[in-house]
């Protein structure tokens, strides 16, 4: 993605960030200005030292400096967001044990309200946008199957035109290597490949990483004899028309679930290795042509490889 198209956001996140900025510069000089309104307010002692609120208030204030700097191009400066989203995060858990312990009163909270929980959606809305915009891809028509299996090679050279030409061959295309999900489907792979050789198959995987971490992965998951093909520029992702997740496909509550499951069953986690928002996929090319297919409607979905490398006709 270019520069331009990292500073071109959506309004509606330019709009809550001056909104932030507003409000905390508002916020901010009004506890300079009257320190002890909010304990007031609240029912609460006044403090000792006012001078140590009024440096609150400051800091509130500078945060609002940054929002407005941030909302210029959001996708930008997304750190500043970040920063202010975890404020807005340990804010409130602070005051609950303050709260639990007593030493505040409820009222207090007021300004849990407006200073920390209104903003947690929008500010984790414009993170999410900025991250998904940077592994957006270039402008333009999607590569055709036949040049991306004719330009896809596996780590002897091999093109996928060319092994598909010798035989079927089941063509799993992974999430990012970290991914649960990614090591599930590789494990499942492993586990089927004498049946899916047995009846006739080649085998293919194709990843997000390069090909000295595809080496590594192929040793840990016993998949040497496979074809692995290294697609950081996700252009057989394209051609297969395999795009990026929604946040329900990637981290719904059925997402959520079978992560868990997956991950007690060992298949780990790791580093993101890849576009952590690029849906998976697994096909079965014959002579450069797609006959069988499995598309994900959620990350957590598991192929049925036997059914897509079903026997072969005698």
């Amino acid at each position: 993605m270019t520069t331009d198209a990292l500073k071109h956001s959506p309004r509606w996140a330019r709009r809550w960030l001056y909104a932030a900025g507003v409000y905390n510069l508002v916020w901010g000089v009004i506890v300079i200005a009257f320190p002890h309104a909010l304990f007031d307010f609240a029912g609460a002692e006044r403090m000792r030292y006012p001078e140590i609120w009024q440096c609150v208030g400051m800091i509130v204030g500078v945060y609002g400096i940054g929002y407005l700097i941030a909302a210029r191009a959001p996708r930008v400066h997304w750190p500043i967001v970040l920063v202010g989203l975890l404020g807005k995060v340990f804010g409130p858990l602070g005051f609950a044990a303050a709260l639990a312990q007593g030493t505040f009163p409820p009222a207090f909270g007021i300004t849990i309200l407006t200073n920390d929980l209104l903003w947690w959606i929008p500010f984790g809305l414009i993170l999410w946008d900025a991250a998904r915009s940077r592994g957006e891809l270039p402008d333009g028509p999607a590569p055709s199957l036949e040049t991306a299996l004719r330009t896809s090679t596996d780590q002897s050279g091999r093109t996928l035109q060319a092994l598909s030409t010798d035989r079927p061959t089941v063509l799993v295309l992974t999430r990012h290597s970290g991914c649960t999900f990614c090591r599930e489907a590789l494990k499942d792979l492993a586990s089927r490949r004498e049946e899916i050789l047995r009846r006739g198959y080649g085998m293919a995987v194709v990843t997000m990483s390069d090909a000295t971490e595809n080496r590594h992965m192929a040793e840990e998951f016993g998949l040497t004899d496979a074809s692995w093909i290294a697609d950081p520029d996700r252009i057989l992702y394209q051609a297969l028309d395999l795009r990026r997740g929604s946040f329900l496909q990637l981290f719904g509550p059925v997402v959520f679930f079978r992560g868990i499951v997956a991950a007690l069953k060992g298949h780990g986690i790791g580093p993101l290795g890849g576009d952590g928002f690029q849906m998976p996929g697994a096909f079965v090319l014959h002579e450069g042509r797609v006959i069988r297919e499995f598309r994900h409607a959620r990350a957590s979905d598991r192929p049925d490889l036997n059914s897509l490398a079903c026997e072969m006709p005698s």
